[in-house]
């Protein structure tokens, strides 16, 4: 029992003493180190694939994102949503906000700038317009979208360089409401280093047009150096993306004087150059008085007498001379021409009077209308006052014919207007010559400086953009 008893002591000692505890962490250190040693070893020899296999699982990974990416992209393809260029929601007011010619959209109203969208830009977030349908009668049936660069849509057509698309309420074969169209792109180009469209798409209504009437097209060709190039679309299943598109709808809407003044004195120039007409005013009279006539619709019931009238006024001032001439007989640059030599522009209210911002600024217009235009005719018959001032001629009056056509209905009826709209216009003999002799004698007192000097003006204009 002694040696048992001593034993156990010994063991109890022992197990209790430093020196065992530490022999007993030293052994669990050295089997937890080697056990990882042993563990990365494993690890390294598993990493240690053959190269054929790991360069497998390299263009597996690769190939994966790849499809990810053209799985991204093909949804953007398909999320593109074409809707109606005419929103018919709009139709009891499509000249009014963002109008019923792509309502979704907004356009960029700078102050004093031409109302107008640009894509891409930051309002587009980067993305490209799309138009898409071939309709000439119903622009509902045509559409528009954006699109991200990456991900047009299935089958379109990417159109290169700078497009101008123009939106006209009315259009673009008569002379003031093609021009209107067209002088806010011409001003846009002023702000934007004389830029030039590679292509135009024109919409009336959201409907396709193909062209511009001839004296139109000859504005735009002597402006930009260029015909104008008009888009024409493949089918309705083939969508055109611009590389860069430009978008004017509301016409003139926004423009500040100034600015039009620019535009107006950039055609000016560029008209008379384009058809090698000299700008020296010793190629002109002292005062040239022109009567631009018309046929037919709106002209002079007696035109000998009317004729008479201010040829008689013209010869009491010194230097005046007169000429007769119809603008339907007369070529573009003829046109332009009689243009540059007339400071007062005699013609019954209609589409020819466009041609009076080619006269030299502060040259002066006179204009008639027949019977019942004044009360039935609305804001259209303001429409060349508007022009004299944005261009910086002299609106002297209108005279509005007292007789008439008779109307069964009362003067005030908007019906009479199909009566009034094309009548023939009369003559007042004392008034024509008291209103001619008023007009000849403020302009013959004018300093012919003031000429020069807008004359000078202009061809700086034309310098920026040669």
């Amino acid at each position: 029992m002694t040696t048992k008893a001593s034993v156990w002591r010994r063991l109890v000692t022992c197990l209790s003493s430093l020196k065992f505890y530490l022999n007993v962490l030293c052994l669990v250190v050295t089997v937890f180190v080697l056990l990882q040693i042993c563990s990365f070893q494993i690890t390294q020899r598993s990493l240690s694939l053959p190269p054929a296999l790991l360069t497998y699982l390299k263009h597996n990974h690769e190939e994966v994102s790849e499809n990810k990416t053209a799985s991204l992209v093909e949804k953007l393809r398909e999320s593109v949503t074409f809707l109606p260029l005419k929103d018919y929601r709009f139709s009891n007011k499509p000249l009014e906000g963002h109008t019923w010619f792509m309502s979704s959209l907004y356009d960029n109203q700078t102050k004093g700038e031409a109302q107008y969208q640009e894509f891409p830009s930051d309002s587009s977030k980067g993305r490209l317009l799309c138009l898409k349908g071939v309709d000439e009668h119903d622009g509902s049936w045509n559409s528009y979208a954006l699109a991200w660069p990456e991900a047009l849509p299935t089958n379109a057509i990417l159109q290169d360089g700078l497009t101008f698309v123009s939106y006209n309420q009315y259009d673009y074969g008569n002379l003031w409401h093609g021009l209107t169209a067209v002088v806010p792109f011409i001003a846009w180009s002023l702000r934007n280093q004389c830029e030039k469209p590679q292509k135009w798409v024109l919409y009336h209504w959201g409907e396709l047009r193909f062209g511009m009437g001839h004296w139109l097209s000859e504005i735009v060709t002597a402006t930009y150096g260029q015909e104008p190039d008009f888009l024409r679309f493949v089918d309705d299943d083939k969508p055109v993306c611009f590389e860069k598109a430009v978008v004017m709808r509301h016409n003139e809407g926004g423009m500040s004087r100034e600015r039009r003044m620019e535009a107006f004195d950039l055609i000016r120039c560029k008209a008379r150059n384009y058809c090698n007409i000299s700008s020296s005013v010793a190629s002109k009279p002292r005062i040239g008085m022109t009567l631009l006539l018309r046929t037919g619709a709106r002209s002079f019931r007696n035109e000998s007498m009317v004729i008479d009238v201010f040829k008689k006024e013209c010869k009491r001032v010194d230097g005046c001379e007169i000429s007769v001439s119809y603008s339907n007989n007369l070529s573009f640059c003829e046109q332009v021409e009689l243009m540059k030599k007339t400071d007062v522009l005699v013609s019954p209210h209609g589409a020819q009077l466009t041609n009076l911002f080619l006269m030299d600024k502060n040259s002066s217009v006179m204009e008639f209308f027949p019977k019942g235009w004044l009360k039935l005719a609305g804001v259209g018959q303001l429409v060349f006052q508007w022009g004299a001032n944005w261009s910086g001629m002299r609106h002297e009056g209108s005279w509005h014919d007292p007789v008439g056509e008779i109307c069964q209905f009362p003067d005030t009826d908007r019906r009479c207007m199909s009566i009034y709209k094309n009548a023939m216009i009369g003559y007042n003999e004392t008034y024509f010559g008291e209103w001619a002799r008023r007009v000849l004698g403020k302009f013959s007192i004018r300093e012919m400086k003031e000429l020069a000097e807008c004359n000078h003006s202009n061809s700086s204009i034309l310098d920026v953009c040669s």
